[in-house]
């Protein structure tokens, strides 16, 4: 059972095709691997056994018949609880949503069941993907599984717990100011924040319409890269959908990095911000590494980290009180604490502000974006910490600005968090790299070659 809880979706997937392992027993050893451990983490906020169980026998079945439907046939997989699945609540970890019954897929749950996935449930979340973690909400806050007195990040923290525990080897998440990139550094494993556009939002509970981004949480790169392919695509419903091509995102993986230009944003932990030591010295290794593999590595620079956060701040603060403002009139009582300070912070932004701030949007962005004419990946910090803990809440606060995710959701680049070691403490370290929009492929190749020159993903928690 402990073994299967492990498995990537490559190595299920060759398993299951081959009918070495039953879709029924995989399903099943993860379920008893879930109701013993989660307890202790609350990655889940909704496991669904039965829905699993009839996935994994329909998968079984149409296996039996030889109708293989690809890499994901036959693999659980969960959602972060604002992405709809039919008539189960989308609760968005909030009072105010409880016994809101989806009546329809989301985009991405029907490409997942369509490919043959395996729904194991609705993982926790944020409340509203902004106020975490909280413990005054109908829902405890999910927990780090490398240490459970620590944060999994946020605001996808059950996708990443889920995930880094081996609940399930794949996860939805969503990335709006680097939540799915939070949890995956803080938990120890994967999370593409793909291009924007790339993945359909159309049946998730929106936070920020022009920053939203949705995108998979795996163990593996090589995973993350197989997901994306199941997840990608136009949407003509989405209006922020991308009308261009997708797939493809396995096809570099496996080739080197050798004369690829890597662009490093030094001060964005260095100057701007300084990281925690040992999160600092894992990067620098990292670029050592990458270096040692036959990249060239040199400095870049970009309009200050602060910009960048201010600017990301007054559009997802906006937005998201223009979503909530009859809910905060109406049901102001009913939001935890920290959703309801965060949420409230938008109604105080005057209409010229936000106007300014997508036009500085645009500025920093093509800035960014020309600076892909001089290298062809960039690297920089993801958290500037390890996890803080979870009771701390001076700590947490500190944590959110702490960062250097936000830059992405305003540019809309592709952006990874991979592992780059562990602190002292035994929890995870990370980095971030980078691409210009739709250059998916590339940047797993980078990170698929620096995941297997280290060997980082191959470590798991001592769970509870």
């Amino acid at each position: 059972m402990t073994e299967l809880a492990w498995l990537t979706i490559a190595q299920a997937s060759v398993l299951l095709k081959t009918k070495q392992l039953s879709p029924v027993e995989y399903a099943s050893a993860l379920i008893a691997h879930g109701e013993r451990h989660d307890p202790h983490y609350n990655a889940y906020l909704r496991a669904t056994p039965e829905l699993a169980l009839a996935d994994a026998r329909r998968a079984e079945a149409q296996i039996m018949r030889g109708e293989w439907r690809g890499p994901f046939h036959g693999v659980p997989f969960g959602l972060k609880d604002i992405v709809d699945y039919q008539g189960l609540p989308t609760t968005a970890h909030s009072k105010i949503l409880q016994d809101s019954i989806a009546q329809a897929d989301a985009v991405v749950t029907q490409k997942l069941r369509d490919a043959g996935g395996v729904f194991m449930g609705k993982l926790s979340t944020h409340e509203f993907a902004i106020g975490g973690p909280s413990f005054d909400l109908p829902w405890p806050p999910a927990r780090n599984p490398w240490n459970r007195d620590h944060f999994c990040g946020g605001s996808s923290s059950g996708s990443g717990a889920a995930t880094a525990a081996g609940f399930l080897p794949a996860a939805i998440g969503s990335d709006t100011g680097g939540s799915i990139r939070n949890p995956a550094g803080q938990c120890g494993v994967v999370g593409m924040k793909p291009t924007y556009g790339l993945v359909s939002r159309r049946g998730v509970v929106p936070l920020s319409f022009s920053l939203d981004h949705l995108g998979p949480l795996t163990r593996t790169v090589r995973d993350n890269a197989l997901m994306l392919d199941v997840i990608a695509g136009h949407d003509a419903q989405d209006p922020g959908s991308a009308n261009r091509a997708a797939g493809g995102y396995t096809s570099e993986l496996g080739r080197d990095v050798k004369g690829l230009r890597i662009g490093v944003i030094r001060h964005f932990f260095a100057d701007d911000m300084q990281a925690d030591p040992e999160m600092a010295t894992s990067i620098e290794a990292a670029l050592r590494r990458f270096e040692a593999l036959g990249a060239q590595v040199r400095d870049i620079t970009t309009a200050p980290l602060g910009e960048y956060a201010t600017c990301n701040r007054v559009i997802l603060t906006s937005e998201a009180f223009a979503i909530h403002e009859q809910w905060m009139r109406e049901r102001a009582q009913d939001y935890g604490a920290l959703g309801r300070e965060r949420l409230m912070a938008g109604a105080f932004v005057r209409a010229a502000d936000y106007v300014n701030a997508t036009r500085l949007r645009r500025k920093l962005a093509d800035a960014f974006h020309a600076l892909f004419s001089e290298v062809d990946i960039v690297i920089t910090s993801n958290s500037m910490d390890p996890a803080c803990r979870i009771d701390d809440p001076q700590a947490l606060e500190q944590a959110y600005a702490r960062q250097s995710r936000a830059p992405f959701n305003l540019t809309g680049s592709p952006a990874i968090s991979v592992p780059t070691g562990f602190s002292k403490n035994g929890l995870p370290l990370s980095m971030q790299i980078v691409g210009k929009p739709f250059s998916e492929a590339l940047v797993y190749r980078v990170a698929h070659c620096y995941e297997q020159a280290t060997g980082w993903t191959q470590r798991h928690p001592d769970l509870v």
